[in-house]
């Protein structure tokens, strides 16, 4: 396993409550995607998860060593949820451009939240290292 590069952050709860009630919808869906509106408004404290989603994308963009100001979209980046409660980095759009051009094959993330504060860890993996195709002999004549 090989490391690029590694991402945290952390928000304050309330700050993001007051986002989505100062903007509604027009800041969910500039921010999240639909599968993580659903996910999120599912949950007992949804602006916590809110919060933990908004941490995620930010410590995914410094793990893979990129910006808001190079035409990356908040929603070019879902993070996903699997059956046994790993999380998955689904990385599209111009994000998954600047991942592939640096050699990122994977992205491991770790939430966490309470009521005040959410926080996130993201660790941007290199692709597997493949073995050099050995030389092919020439024909003998």
């Amino acid at each position: 396993m090989h490391i690029l590069g590694i991402g945290t952050d952390i928000i304050e709860c309330p700050r993001i409550g007051k986002m989505i009630e100062q903007h509604g919808e027009l800041f969910l869906r500039r921010v999240y995607t639909e599968r993580e509106i659903r996910y999120c408004q599912s949950r007992k404290h949804a602006i916590e998860h809110f919060a933990g989603l908004w941490a995620a994308k930010e410590a995914i963009l410094k793990a893979i060593g990129t910006g808001w100001s190079r035409g990356v979209a908040w929603t070019d980046l879902e993070v996903r949820n699997t059956v046994d409660g790993q999380l998955r980095v689904h990385v599209g759009g111009t994000a998954k451009e600047f991942a592939r051009e640096k050699g990122v094959g994977d992205i491991l993330l770790s939430i966490s939240h309470c009521r005040t504060y959410a926080t996130a860890y993201a660790m941007a993996i290199g692709l597997p290292a493949q073995e050099p195709t050995p030389p092919r002999e020439k024909a003998k004549e």
